[in-house]
């Protein structure tokens, strides 16, 4: 059976880099591992608890979940906006992190990865991503990261998946990350 991982990815433009990258994560993911890219995060609403009570729950919202709990790992793929997390994917793991203690993220390994115009990657917002993951009860792996610098030069004429450094270090990410999620099955 293979290891399924969803991917939520923070950019929402069509041509997003980010995207591009999580693409490139479904595409070189060895046989064992399914990388799934959830469509929709635009149509999440912001959280609100009064939305969230039985019955009550947008569809959108509850599709994230669901789609959450029936994944064995979480990738997180994050650009940086004026140095911080993008408000839908931090609104995301709101949605995930309820309800309290037992949430759809509770218990499952995630990783964050990105990429940035500026020189350092994006470290910033993925920094904040794991912070909220952990604090929304995810297990996140500190060690697989993956921050790639100058994206709008780097990926202008070249996508993720024909960067051999890029599908290099992205592997290893994948493999650590479905690694863990068999572990804690």
């Amino acid at each position: 059976m293979a290891v399924r991982i969803l991917t939520l990815v923070g950019s929402l433009r069509a041509g997003s880099h980010n995207r591009r990258l999580a693409e490139a994560a479904a595409q070189i993911a060895p046989e064992h591992v399914e990388v799934g890219l959830f469509e929709g995060l635009d149509t999440v609403p912001f959280y609100n608890e009064d939305l969230d009570a039985e019955g009550t729950v947008p569809a959108a919202a509850t599709r994230l979940r669901e789609a959450a709990v029936e994944a064995d790992a979480l990738l997180l793929v994050s650009p940086e906006y004026n140095g911080t997390i993008p408000a839908v994917l931090k609104n995301a793991i709101d949605w995930l992190s309820r309800p309290y203690g037992a949430g759809a993220l509770s218990g499952k390994p995630v990783a964050v990865v990105g990429t940035a115009f500026g020189q350092y990657g994006g470290v910033w917002a993925q920094d904040e991503a794991r912070k909220a993951a952990k604090i929304a009860g995810g297990v996140v792996a500190d060690d697989l990261t993956l921050s790639i610098p100058a994206s709008v030069v780097r990926f202008a004429d070249l996508h993720p998946v024909d960067d051999p450094e890029v599908t290099e270090k992205l592997t290893v990410v994948i493999e650590g990350l479905a690694s863990r999620a068999t572990a804690t099955v």
